[in-house]
């Protein structure tokens, strides 16, 4: 069937792919379908199956022939597709596209086929250095005013709210009903809002009202003016003035227990005094910063290695992963992607405009897992047997036995690739960088001193 074929790789992880289909597997597949069509079709003036040949040729042999032909082209494609190197086969995102379709038609009768397709493949990735790099990454220090601050956070998380009689203040939590009044002075019904409840001084209010709320007491009713500026972040109501009526319904006040030896052991049994309690905040800070720095090394040695590689991702796979994670995105949300897309809409923004926003972070994961697969397979490391086999006892009991060894190849390539990280870390040294605090390593972006230059640059 398959005369010649030929690959081509392109530029972008591409590949054209032209195959010669010959002459006499075109006529073979066109007499056959003629015959099919023959017992099958109805036509004026004779019987079913009983249509002559040469009759059916004269009124549909071109759409016979082509659709003949195109099936013939389908199975020349399968056929070449597994005699090439799996280097240049298509990936599983990216289906073959005929080329120049129109050029092809019509088909002539005896005569060889000859088309090209193109589609993606995995890209080419020629790795630079990666061993006796130096990279730069932040230092942590854990400070006393850290541990302070942890501390204080544990006394907010355990403090008694109790009902106070006198005026608000800062830090108490009151409920309040409240609307804007009409020129009337009437309330307008939809702004009235009953018993909402928040903590002074915070400013998670719509109308930005702490200031007015303070030194209220309860029970007690006020009208106050308030005018907004852009600044002021109440949406809609920059530059104008509205009356509102509030009245503050409770007052509660959050008493903070003392930091004592019986508060620490109320944190954790563990613990028998303020110092063991310290202790202890300081040693979970410890641990968690070495395990984030681990995680901060690893990221910065594949952007290392990222940055003096350069190669094209497959648009197909990027634009499957784009997919998969705006699904997951939708799963998460608690909302079916028809609902996301409204959502989204709220806000003039479209699902395209939210993919896009996450492309460049999807194209870097893809390329720091290219990167990471093609020195997995440089290094080719060795994988304990006997831990293979126990892992492939325990993971294929229900797979079919003629299935099992490419799933055993499978799990040895994960054990495998379990092995790069580790492997660069110990293979690579790392300077102390930017000097960061807890809170800033911990909630922050910590960066390279290299890294804040290019930011600024940009």
């Amino acid at each position: 069937m398959v005369a010649d074929k030929k690959v081509k790789e392109l530029e972008g992880a591409r590949a054209e792919l032209t195959i010669t289909v010959d002459a006499a597997s075109v006529e073979k597949a066109y007499a056959a379908q003629l015959a099919k069509y023959a017992k099958e079709v109805q036509i004026d003036g004779f019987r079913k199956g009983k249509v002559p040949a040469s009759v059916l040729e004269r009124k549909f042999g071109d759409s016979i022939r082509e659709e003949s032909t195109f099936k013939v082209m389908e199975e020349g494609l399968e056929e070449a597709l597994k005699d090439i190197p799996d280097n240049q086969k298509p990936i599983p995102f990216s289906t073959p596209e005929l080329q120049n379709e129109e050029s092809l038609l019509p088909f002539k009768k005896d005569q060889d086929v000859t088309f090209s397709v193109i589609y993606d493949i995995y890209p080419k990735v020629e790795l630079p250095e990666y061993k006796g790099l130096t990279v730069e990454v932040p230092t942590v220090e854990i400070t006393d005013k850290d541990v302070e601050d942890k501390i204080e956070e544990l006394r907010d998380r355990n403090a008694i709210v109790r009902s106070k009689d006198g005026a608000a203040a800062d830090g108490d939590i009151v409920t309040v009903s409240y609307a804007e009044l009409d020129d009337n002075g009437e309330k307008k019904a939809e702004t009235v809002r009953n018993d909402f409840t928040f903590t002074l001084g915070s400013g998670y209010n719509f109308y930005r009202i702490d200031s007015d709320v303070a030194g209220m007491k309860k029970g007690e009713t006020k009208t106050v003016e308030k005018s907004y500026k852009e600044e002021d972040n109440v949406p809609g109501y920059a530059g104008k003035t509205v009356k509102l009526t509030i009245t503050l319904n409770e007052v509660k006040t959050r008493e903070l227990p003392e930091v004592d030896n019986a508060f620490a052991e109320d944190v954790k049994d563990e613990y028998k005094t303020v110092d063991d309690l310290k202790k202890g905040i300081r040693a979970d800070y410890e641990k968690e910063v070495a395990d984030r720095l681990k995680s901060v090394k690893e990221d910065a040695l594949v952007r290392e290695i990222a940055k003096k590689t350069d190669f094209a991702l497959p648009v197909s796979m990027v634009n499957a992963q784009l997919e998969q994670r705006y699904r997951q995105f939708a799963s998460q949300s608690g909302m079916k992607p028809e609902f996301v897309e409204k959502m989204l809409k709220l806000q003039n923004m479209t699902k395209e405009d939210l993919l896009e926003n996450w492309r460049k972070d999807t194209e870097d994961m893809l390329k720091a897992q290219f990167i990471l697969d093609e020195i997995m397979k440089k290094e080719n490391f060795p994988v304990d047997e006997a831990e293979l086999d126990k892992k492939c006892e325990e993971s294929l009991k229900n797979i079919p036995d003629a299935d099992k060894e490419s799933y055993r190849n499978m799990i040895k390539d994960e054990m495998q690739f379990e092995k790069v990280i580790p492997f660069l870390l110990e293979n690579n040294t790392f300077k102390e960088g930017k000097k960061l605090s807890y809170n800033e390593f911990i909630y922050g972006s910590p960066m390279s001193a290299e890294e804040t230059e290019e930011a600024k640059e940009e």
